[in-house]
């Protein structure tokens, strides 16, 4: 009779049994990093927030929408794509979460819709207490600039898929808007005013380009640079600016059923400004966009002359200034500029939406139709950036 083997782990040579830790997941420092960040978390909360941090699902309670007649649900989920690598380089945590919020809420408030709650994702291959209570401390701070509640998240630990010091982040919100008051391509007309709003630099997108432009020329990310006014890495970490609570307060001052409108929004991200802004115009107008209104910041233009990266992909790829832009009624437009400046949101008109009728300039690089799957209206651009 042949005898059994032992199993390796009952054997007296065998080394002590392999445990969670050993494989390299630590459950005591994700339970440290919560401790640390549920400050943070917590003053995002208002009174719609029932119960408090580390509940298996975050509950919102939602009894004021039964004020609404036809009440419309809105969600986004994004995450913040390669410029962790630029936090993770320069070892600074607390500034990414902008990034998320950012991308997550703006894309809500294109529609009209008030973001009300969002969670979070943490994928890293090892908890640093620290450094996961910074990312979500930056979170919860844009949550609080956008008057969003973060109610949950996770934190997962992958070692041997992730190395130590790496992470990625990812999020999503749940907003609400009155059917009667829904922003989009059907409330657009001829005559509309296109208001750009600036950007904080390069947000959240081309990162890939930007910093294969960065190692091509060689630069480091310490390196101080005049143009810049700061160090190389400084400029790229910049966060993301967070629109929504501007572009809410917008469109109640100006509201889409009256003669002073806003009728739509387009959040400038990856694709560029032309892209994003054909999709929110109906089939048969088109936007055309001044370049001349505004100046390249000094980012963009290092970006192009570093890697000398045509025109064309330098504006399919990065925001070039803008990173959201408002369309109202002509009758609206001078006041929703200034109301946006005296909430210290640089604006400016930047171009107006007429029928496209001029066939001759529906091809090139400048004129772009039909973006991101949505058969909509076009966006043409003229002259050159001032």
């Amino acid at each position: 009779m042949t005898s059994a083997t032992p199993a390796a782990g009952n054997s007296p040579q065998s080394p002590a049994g392999i445990t969670y830790a050993s494989a390299g997941v630590d459950v005591e420092a994700g339970d440290r990093a919560v401790e640390l960040m549920k400050g943070a978390v917590k003053a995002t909360h208002n009174s719609s927030v029932i119960g408090g941090v580390g509940g298996f699902a975050g509950l919102y309670d939602v009894s004021r929408l039964l004020t609404f007649k036809r009440p419309l649900l809105a969600t986004s989920t994004d995450g913040v794509g390669t410029k962790v690598a630029i936090a993770q380089a320069m070892d600074i945590h607390d500034t990414i979460g902008f990034d998320l919020v950012g991308m997550v809420v703006d894309d809500i408030v294109v529609v009209g819709a008030e973001p009300l709650f969002m969670t979070d994702y943490i994928a890293c291959g090892k908890v640093v207490p620290e450094r996961i209570a910074d990312i979500v401390r930056g979170i919860a701070a844009a949550c609080s600039v956008a008057g969003t509640a973060l109610v949950g998240g996770e934190t997962a630990e992958h070692p041997g898929l992730l190395g130590e010091h790496e992470y990625d982040v990812a999020g999503a919100a749940t907003g609400v808007v009155e059917a009667s008051d829904l922003l989009g391509p059907d409330r657009v007309r001829a005559g509309d005013v296109v208001i750009g709003m600036a950007s904080s630099g390069l947000h959240s997108n081309g990162y890939s380009l930007v910093r294969r432009v960065i190692n091509h020329a060689g630069w480091a990310l310490d390196r101080q640079v005049s143009e810049l006014g700061r160090t190389l890495g400084e400029e790229l970490l910049e966060p993301t600016r967070v629109y929504a609570a501007d572009c809410l307060d917008l469109a109640r001052a100006f509201p889409v059923n009256s003669a002073n409108a806003v009728h739509g929004f387009s959040h400038v991200t990856g694709g560029g400004l032309a892209a994003n802004l054909a999709r929110v115009l109906p089939q048969g107008l088109v936007a055309t966009v001044d370049r001349a209104t505004w100046e390249l910041p000094a980012i963009f233009k290092l970006v192009s002359e570093l890697g000398n990266v045509p025109l064309a992909d330098l504006e399919r790829t990065l925001n070039l200034g803008v990173g959201m832009v408002a369309i109202v009624s002509a009758e609206a437009a001078n006041a929703a500029v200034a109301r946006l400046n005296d909430r210290g949101v640089p604006s400016w008109v930047m171009g107006t939406v007429t029928a496209d009728s001029d066939s001759i300039l529906k091809s090139g690089p400048d004129y772009v139709q039909g973006a991101k799957g949505v058969d909509g209206g076009a966006v043409r651009l003229v002259n050159a950036y001032a």
